[in-house]
């Protein structure tokens, strides 16, 4: 029996250039990038050099910490370079692939009769382990850890979110077999939203569902562990992306490592907005050929908008990316009057504009523009309007900046990760950078409990 959660804090921000369901095919690239940076929380030791050859599947990267979790390739090829940046941390490491793609082989346990320590070695060779992530501090999961549940959002309300719905079909049988393979570690818990609840991806025995209906962001899986099962001091969630089940749901369907996912590529400056199915790594300029809009001052966002990275052409897809976004920097805007125009063409959360007459479903044609600098932080409770947890986001984003420890405890900082703070950041009218705030937050404490 699904639990139905009732989301009325949060901000919808409909954006042009969603993407159509329509699925693009890219090429395999001649260049496939592994970037360890993406695994946050581990330090990587290479496992390979330059000019190795390496099949799909084979370790490049262990973490230093367990010496457990590995980070695979996903394709086979030549190692071409390691790219190294300051204090000689390792960035990427580059393959060249190869015409005809080898697999590792590896040995998969019968999920109807194995013990959960299979399952765990299972996704520790496969490098899929690298995929979880864990409450509190928002890093890598650690193998050695027991976790009381794993969680999982199969939607997401950000402004031009791929539609799981969408990516799943098809794949529902192998999203319901890594769901299965999860249960063996610890209690799942699904998310979904209203639309998704007579699709072909439920029933889903292994996992207990509960809806989320409400505005962004209640899609964040932060949000579902609020509501569900908060995490106190002393306790440890797993999390993972529902794409990433999937790639968990094959390789024991196959026994091989396929880190194929579809992507939505979106935004305003993007010719045809579709899906795409490609690997993680791919180049950043064989994602978006012949589909970038010959404009001026654009950005290539490597995830969303609010909580993605900027990328450029000469950049990679992230392992964890859903989505690759293209929308105006906004340099080159000149606006006569600033922001005393009454604008009809632009976003406003609180009625500042006569837009907001328009109703919640217009689109609008945003650009990168913060709009004002950094100024004292006003308790007006405007964080909380649009923070759906049971917790003071002002009170807290003030005791991290403050170092107080202690009062972050009380305020529950081991419960949220630097994208529960996204939709606050873009209404904040204070200017900070609240994502970056939390991150610096998360990584203290840890040091401090380390």
């Amino acid at each position: 029996m699904e639990r139905l959660f009732k989301i009325k804090k949060g901000l919808n921000i409909n954006l042009d250039g969603v993407a159509s369901q329509n699925m693009a095919a890219i090429p395999l690239s001649e260049e496939i990038a592994v970037q360890p940076t993406d695994f946050y929380g581990l330090v990587p030791h290479l496992e390979v050099k330059e000019g190795d050859r390496v099949k799909t599947g084979t370790p490049l990267f262990t973490d230093k910490a367990t010496g457990r979790i590995n980070i695979c390739s996903p394709v086979s090829g030549t190692v071409k370079a390691i790219v190294r940046g300051e204090r000689r941390k390792i960035l990427r490491a580059l393959i060249s692939t190869d015409k005809e793609q080898a697999h590792e082989s590896l040995a998969v346990p019968n999920l109807e009769t194995c013990a959960p320590g299979d399952v765990l070695e299972t996704l520790l060779k496969s490098g899929l382990f690298a995929f979880f992530r864990q409450r509190p501090y928002d890093i890598v999961a650690s193998p050695d850890d027991k976790p009381k549940a794993i969680f999982v959002s199969a939607f997401s309300k950000m402004p031009l979110a791929a539609d799981f719905s969408y990516v799943v079909k098809g794949q529902e049988d192998t999203f319901k077999l890594g769901i299965k393979a999860l249960a063996k570690l610890a209690k799942v818990h699904l998310g979904i939203c209203l639309d998704q609840i007579n699709t072909s991806m439920l029933p889903v025995a292994e996992a207990e569902v509960s809806i989320f209906d409400g505005p962004n962001p209640s899609g964040n899986v932060g949000v579902q562990i609020n509501h569900i099962d908060p995490v106190n001091k002393g306790e440890v969630v797993w999390t993972m992306g529902p794409e990433e089940v999937i790639f968990v749901g094959r390789l024991f369907k196959s026994g091989k490592l396929d880190l194929r996912r579809r992507i939505a590529i979106a935004g305003s400056g993007i010719l045809n907005p579709q899906y795409a199915e490609t690997l993680i790594g791919t180049p950043m300029k064989d994602i978006l050929a012949r589909n970038l809009k010959d404009t001026p001052g654009m950005r290539i966002i490597d995830g969303n908008p609010l909580v993605g990275t900027k990328s450029e052409l000469n950049g990679f897809l992230g392992a964890h990316t859903t989505e690759v976004c293209v929308i105006p920097e906004g340099n080159d805007v000149h606006e006569m009057l600033g922001w005393i125009m009454p604008r009809t063409s632009e976003f406003s959360a609180n009625r500042s504009y006569l837009s907001w007459i328009f109703g919640s479903k217009k689109s609008y044609d945003l650009d990168c523009r913060i709009k004002g600098g950094e100024r004292a932080m006003i308790m007006s409770g405007e964080y909380d309007k649009v923070f759906p947890m049971d917790i003071y986001a002002g009170y807290l984003v003030k005791a991290i900046i403050a170092g107080d420890i202690d009062r972050q405890e009380a305020l529950g900082i081991y419960e949220v990760a630097p994208e529960d703070f996204a939709v606050a950041e873009f209404v904040d009218s204070s200017k900070l950078e609240l994502q970056h705030i939390v991150r610096q937050g998360l990584d203290i404490l840890r040091k401090e409990n380390a």
